[in-house]
């Protein structure tokens, strides 16, 4: 979804003016790419994970997020919204129909226990700029820079590009994390202003693939066979998910495809469970809830097997 407005003077809008959505702009980060970097954190994303952290991403639009556990049952934001959204069970808790919430925020405004908030913020290239900016001392000192993530950036196409072109003007280092599923059309022009790739590769089984994130991988394996042809570096991301994806043969295979790719680095994300309040305050199902992580000799089982391989890993 790429989002425009029309200026002050009603002409045409500037590459500044080019409005997206993001949901976290998160500073100091030193897991997205190297040295220390702010991640913009985009809305929107092709595919549902079962196991993703930030559900919150997933939907293109802002969404009103409800902790239950910190209501005081006051009631306030029932009055206070103007879309009659929120309503009281017979027990006394809130319900909220999602059908007719907008997230206009002023059931947020309401809550004074901060049981609510939005997620999901319209903002500008430039504004996102303003901020990522402030760090520049930080990505001069540690070889850092912006890494745009999501949800999937790419769903943002041209507010994605403009932001790294004005990045990359200002010298500042540029990576994008991405689930690989656009079409390459789209995909192409970013890559000429992206320095870094975090490529997730999260099955190499097509049918497997779609039954974990809603998706095959057809076009995700083509386009980073692609990027590393074009020479973009590229750093292959593995979330390593008990009983999902981190079976013997699936980890064989994604060695593999790393030397395909000209041996790339791989980095292991095993799971956690830290999204869980999330989807409850979501409205949304967790599939992976009675899923526990991987004990440490397991994930240094996966590690030793991909390094048999001859490839650099890490887990971060």
């Amino acid at each position: 979804m790429t989002l425009e407005s029309v200026n002050a003077k009603g002409g045409k809008p500037g590459a500044a003016d080019i409005r997206g959505c993001v949901f976290d702009i998160q500073r100091f980060s030193i897991q997205d790419g190297p040295g220390i970097r702010t991640t913009v954190f985009f809305k929107g994303c092709p595919l549902s994970c079962w196991w993703c952290s930030n559900p919150e991403s997933q939907s293109p639009k802002a969404q009103l997020i409800y902790f239950s556990h910190l209501c005081q049952r006051c009631y306030k934001c029932v009055e206070a919204c103007p879309n009659h959204a929120n309503q009281v069970r017979p027990d006394g808790s809130l319900e909220i129909d999602r059908g007719l919430c907008q997230a206009c925020g002023k059931c947020v405004e309401a809550c004074l226990p901060e049981a609510r908030r939005v997620s999901g913020k319209e903002m500008t290239v430039s504004e996102v700029v303003e901020i990522v900016r402030k760090d520049a001392p930080f990505y001069r000192n540690s070889g850092g820079g912006v890494t745009a993530s999501g949800g999937e950036a790419t769903s943002q196409p041209e507010f994605l590009l403009e932001l790294f072109k004005q990045c990359q003007q200002r010298g500042y280092h540029t990576a994008l994390d991405t689930c690989g599923y656009v079409k390459w059309e789209v995909l192409e022009p970013i890559l000429e202003h992206v320095d870094l790739v975090l490529y997730d590769i999260k099955h190499m089984d097509p049918e497997l693939h779609k039954h974990f994130t809603g998706v095959g991988n057809e076009v995700i394996l083509e386009n980073a066979r692609r990027i590393a042809a074009r020479g973009v570096p590229m750093i292959l991301r593995i979330p390593l998910i008990t009983g999902c994806n981190d079976s013997e043969q699936n980890i064989r295979d994604i060695a593999k495809f790393a030397l395909e790719l000209g041996g790339v680095e791989v980095n292991l994300l095993p799971y956690h469970k830290f999204g869980l309040k999330k989807y409850e305050a979501l409205g949304m199902e967790y599939k992976l809830r009675d899923t526990e992580a991987l004990k440490e000799e397991d994930v240094k089982t996966v590690t030793g097997i991909i390094q048999s391989y001859g490839l650099r890993v890490q887990v971060i």
